[in-house]
């Protein structure tokens, strides 16, 4: 692999985003960015990068959101509970209107209900990530070039992925707080993916602005990047849908 490090792996935190760039091998630098694009936009852009964050947006939705999270929970047993769904596009492009955020919760989950069978309000949690969606889903219908190379993952499926396709033993957080089996557990898959994990301790964290767990998260993005570029990602479902704009709809693990 060249130094110019051609997989990435991208977790949302607070005010940004964590960047784990790997080489598939012996090297993985971190850094933080305030938008997606600057990755981009940069001189050495990664070849393939999963994002944890929802690509494609639906005009309606089923029970229990778009088709990827009905197929992927099932896999992730104790785990599924951290794949909410996602809400149409009328929902979110509501949620990110003006007004307070009272007001642009309402509003949002008015327009989920209207375009959602059976009618379902929005979740709190998925709501407060609405401008990081709304975030990419400009970058890529505006870049539709970026599309075969910005892919949307979930870490726990990743995970799934990388413990042989089984449920992991424990959960990442318990009480919104890092639980340490947990995380001792993720650390050691991405170990034993081939990514070094010096950096994925508190240390650099705290140096970051983010959680350790937005860094493991943003590493085992980089193992799925990986596996796309080496064509042996599952993707949920197969073939992938596509929302109105021709983004597809698919979680990668």
């Amino acid at each position: 692999m060249t130094a110019a490090l051609p997989l990435a792996g991208i977790d949302g935190c607070r005010g940004g985003w964590i960047v784990a760039r790997w080489d598939g091998a012996q090297v993985l630098t971190l850094a933080r960015v305030t938008h997606v694009h600057e990755l981009f936009d940069a001189a050495d852009p990664p070849c393939i990068t999963a994002i944890d964050m929802p690509i494609g947006l639906p005009d309606q939705t089923g029970p229990k959101g778009r088709t990827p999270e009905r197929c992927l929970r099932p896999k992730l047993g104790k785990r599924q509970s951290s794949v909410f769904s996602v809400p149409s596009r009328a929902a979110v492009m509501a949620g990110i209107g003006p007004g307070s955020e009272d007001e642009r919760y309402h509003a949002a989950c008015a327009a989920a209900l209207a375009t959602s069978d059976p009618p379902k309000k929005v979740a709190k949690q998925c709501f407060h990530i609405f401008p990081k969606i709304a975030e990419v889903d400009a970058l890529l219908r505006g870049r539709p070039g970026l599309a075969d190379r910005l892919v949307e993952c979930h870490p726990e499926a990743s995970f799934w992925a990388m413990n042989g396709q089984k449920e992991l033993s424990h959960p990442k957080k318990v009480k919104n707080r890092p639980f340490e089996d947990g995380i001792n557990e993720r650390l050691k898959l991405l170990g034993a993916s081939g990514v070094p994990c010096d950096l994925l301790n508190a240390q650099t964290a705290r140096a970051l602005g983010a959680g350790l767990d937005d860094l493991i998260d943003a590493a085992a993005c980089a193992v799925t990047a990986k596996r796309v570029s080496e064509g042996k990602a599952l993707r949920f479902p197969d073939p992938p849908e596509a929302d109105a704009f021709g983004l597809p709809v698919a979680i990668v693990a």
